[in-house]
């Protein structure tokens, strides 16, 4: 709503109302009549043509109204958007300053929303300081009572939201110490093998220029096993049955040639993706039965190694890739505001949930990769994508297909987070992001994480969140207005 359209009037002097008059409103109907006059002599009456604000949200709630006559609406504003809260014309409903009586802690009171008069409005006002004073006066053990409430809920959201995050956080290092611990181990046993395979290679080594080998036809075997090696990595991938179907040809043909270990060796070489004209070379290359058997096993042991170095590759990568993705998602060494690329932050927060994820759930990226970047606090985007994404897993108890994609509508990035789960009732759609609501068993979840996430995404970055959920198709709708956030 614009400065253009807001009408703003004197309130006229006070002592408009009678004692009378003021019972008839609900909220002052058990007053005694000494309380009226008070009331009476301290407030004033408002006129507001129709369009005209009342309060603006933002503004300092320095006044408390309540309604005599007219329509009124209340208004709030989710990114660029005003979504209307209530529209009514009920003679005493209340707005503005409700929460003046609550004892001064340093924290600036401001309107929480708008309200505009539809048509010819009559408001009966209260400064915020009179307002706050009477309550305190007049109800010491209520506003005890309703401070206790306030506060405690407080205080209790802050110590629950951050207890949320260290068990987000500790919940994160497992999974991330998990997923490292897989490829270090792999790596660990590579590399033991790989120890005992080039002590193999020595030795056969030895053997085979122990046995009065021509030096020739040892430089050509040599040369014969780089030439094996890098027709192993030029190898076509055979398929499961496709290599049980070579394993026994090659053990065929090495029992026939009566090689030790025949039956061993068969495997390393269909891995390799060698076939029975790779050995055939081999054979002809060695020129004799006799050093047939220590060359097969020479050439073995080196696929192995080559085997075993390419496992160590993986899995030193693997952790390496691992890293990298902690590091983005904790936004280490980076600045707190930045312009960034928004599928670099779902990526890697899939890595840092892969652990939470499983084997059963199907995740299909659908990402629009021409999108330009977008003015955010990153480290705060991976808080909601966590939440959003953990939340979809859990809906769909650990099966089913979780959808991430990602598109432009008009001057905002939108992000939808998708599952196949069962879908949220509709009577509870409207409730999912208030403060401590919660779908899940008692014990499963504080009902803080949406809220957060609410937090994030409206009042840090001036967007808005949506939930758009049937069953089998739960979506939520991240937009993110691809200008500079004011809160920035």
């Amino acid at each position: 709503m614009s400065d253009s359209t807001e009408v703003r009037l004197v309130p006229c002097e006070p002592g408009q109302l009678t004692n009378d008059e003021l019972r008839t409103l609900f909220l002052f109907e058990k007053l005694t009549d000494d309380q009226l006059t008070w009331i009476s002599e301290h407030g004033c009456t408002m006129h507001m043509p129709a369009g005209g604000v009342v309060i603006r949200e933002g503004d300092p709630a320095d006044q408390f109204l309540v309604l005599l006559s007219g329509t009124i609406e209340l208004t709030r504003r989710v990114g660029q958007d005003e979504v209307r809260t209530n529209r009514t014309e009920q003679r005493g409903v209340y707005m503005g300053a409700t929460n003046a009586y609550l004892r001064d802690d340093g924290v600036p009171r401001n309107y929480m929303m708008s309200t505009r008069a539809l048509d010819d409005s009559d408001f009966f006002v209260l400064s915020a300081d009179d307002f706050g004073w009477m309550m305190r006066e007049w109800f010491p053990m209520a506003i005890h009572l309703l401070e206790g409430l306030t506060i405690g809920m407080r205080n209790t959201q802050a110590a629950v939201s951050e207890r949320q995050r260290l068990t987000a956080l500790g919940a994160l290092s497992a999974g991330l110490m998990h997923e490292l611990n897989n490829p270090a181990a792999a790596a660990s046993r590579a590399t033991a093998a790989l120890r005992q395979r080039v002590a193999g290679m020595r030795h056969k080594l030895a053997m085979l220029a122990a046995g009065k080998v021509d030096p020739e036809r040892l430089v050509a075997l040599v040369e014969l096993q780089e030439d094996v090696i890098e027709r192993a990595a030029k190898a076509k991938p055979l398929t499961a049955m496709e290599t049980a179907d070579r394993e026994d040809e090659l053990g065929d043909w090495m029992d026939e040639r009566n090689v030790t270990g025949g039956w061993d060796l068969a495997p390393v070489f269909a891995q390799g993706g060698l076939d029975i004209e790779c050995l055939t070379l081999i054979e002809e290359r060695v020129g004799t039965q006799a050093l047939l058997d220590q060359a097969i096993h020479w050439i073995g042991y080196a696929l192995e190694t080559e085997q075993l170095m390419t496992d160590i590759e993986d899995a030193t990568g693997r952790v390496s890739s691992l890293v990298s993705a902690a590091k983005q998602y904790s936004q280490m060494d980076r600045a707190a505001h930045q312009w960034i690329d928004i599928h670099s932050g779902l990526d890697s927060t899939l890595v840092m949930l892969t652990h939470k994820i499983g084997d059963g759930v199907k995740v299909v990226k659908d990402y629009d990769r021409t999108l330009p970047q977008v003015p955010a606090h990153p480290a705060e985007l991976n808080q909601v994508w966590t939440n959003l994404i953990d939340n979809a897993v859990q809906a769909m108890s650990g099966a089913g297909t979780l959808t991430i994609k990602t598109y432009r509508e008009d001057d905002h990035v939108v992000v939808s987070i998708g599952d196949t789960g069962p879908g949220v009732p509709e009577d509870l759609k409207k409730r999912v992001f208030e403060p401590f609501f919660t779908t899940k068993p008692v014990g499963e979840g504080t009902g803080l994480g949406l809220d957060i996430s609410y937090r994030i995404v409206v009042n840090g970055h001036g967007g808005d969140i949506k939930l758009d959920s049937k069953p089998g198709d739960t979506r939520f709708l991240v937009r993110l207005p691809l200008t500079e956030p004011s809160s920035a």
